[in-house]
């Protein structure tokens, strides 16, 4: 087996388990395109939103449940100016892509907490989706062939922008929830869960075919994570089996639906079925 997991903890693990062969691929998210739409390994790091929309669009993968990036995302809607999360409709916001998953979060809470109307605000992206045929709405911009998220930012073209990991280290920015990090908490405090980013991903022709392996890994991983110390968040930011991980990806599926993201319903169980049709296992042999 080929694999691609971008924390070396997991990795390693797999690997010893497993004796597949980690290709390495930085950042991890570049291996997902042609993980769903070519199976070009067999077990992948991908976002969540990415699994949501591969299975919505009948591509051959499916979950294992094994949380590989778990983060608090009310913090990462940002502004330069005087504004606030409530300006924000009538006002310009950009995002990566529309699928991307951290923008599926943030958009959901903007929903969710602050009754925002998306089609009021004026998106630009700057990606496509991973998934071959998953496009954006129609009150979505793409924004001119070389334009950047984080130049259009800082330059001033844009009110509003959500970011992770590309956050521009400026000192004019700053969260436009007020207190994010303690909204963020309460808010997984309140619904039981913190929005999960990244799990794992098996194709299904892998899983049949390397089902005790994929088994194996599950099970080797699970033991690092559960050896890792417990901080003081109020929720598991690193949950494993289909029971601990429920919550937040049918969250995340609720959200991508009701955002245009995906084609369908995603239903968790629709899931948790396919994953142990193709390995061949009941759901509590993966946590569920």
């Amino acid at each position: 087996m080929k694999l691609v997991i971008g924390r070396d903890d997991l990795a390693r693990a797999a690997v010893e388990a497993t004796g597949a062969e980690r290709l390495a691929v930085k950042p991890v998210h570049r291996a997902s395109r042609s993980f769903v739409n070519d199976q070009a390994v067999d077990l992948a790091e991908l976002a969540i939103v990415t699994l949501l929309q591969a299975v919505a669009h009948g591509r051959p993968v499916v979950l294992l449940p094994v949380t590989t990036l778990g983060r608090f995302q009310h913090q990462t809607l940002v502004t330069m100016g005087d504004l606030t999360v409530g300006d924000i409709e009538g006002r310009s916001a950009g995002v990566r892509s529309w699928s991307q998953t951290t923008g599926v979060w943030m958009r959901g809470f903007l929903t969710e907490q602050y009754g925002v109307d998306l089609r009021k605000v004026a998106w630009t992206t700057y990606e496509g989706a991973h998934v071959d045929g998953a496009g954006d709405p129609d009150f979505v911009t793409r924004a001119p062939e070389g334009a950047k998220l984080q130049a259009d930012f800082l330059e001033g073209r844009l009110d509003f922008g959500i970011m992770g990991n590309e956050l521009p280290d400026d000192d004019r920015i700053r969260t436009a929830i007020p207190g994010a990090r303690e909204v963020a908490a309460e808010w997984s405090r309140a619904n039981g869960f913190a929005p999960v980013n990244h799990v794992l991903g098996v194709t299904e022709q892998a899983a049949r075919e390397h089902s005790g392996a994929v088994c194996a890994a599950y099970d080797a991983m699970r033991k690092v994570v559960e050896s890792l110390p417990r901080g003081t968040e109020p929720v598991d930011l690193n949950p494993v089996g289909f029971a601990a991980l429920r919550g937040a990806v049918s969250r995340a599926a609720a959200y991508a639906l009701e955002q245009g993201v995906l084609p369908r319903p995603v239903e968790f169980d629709e899931l948790v079925d396919a994953s142990c049709a193709a390995l061949g296992v009941p759901a509590s042999r993966l946590g569920g």
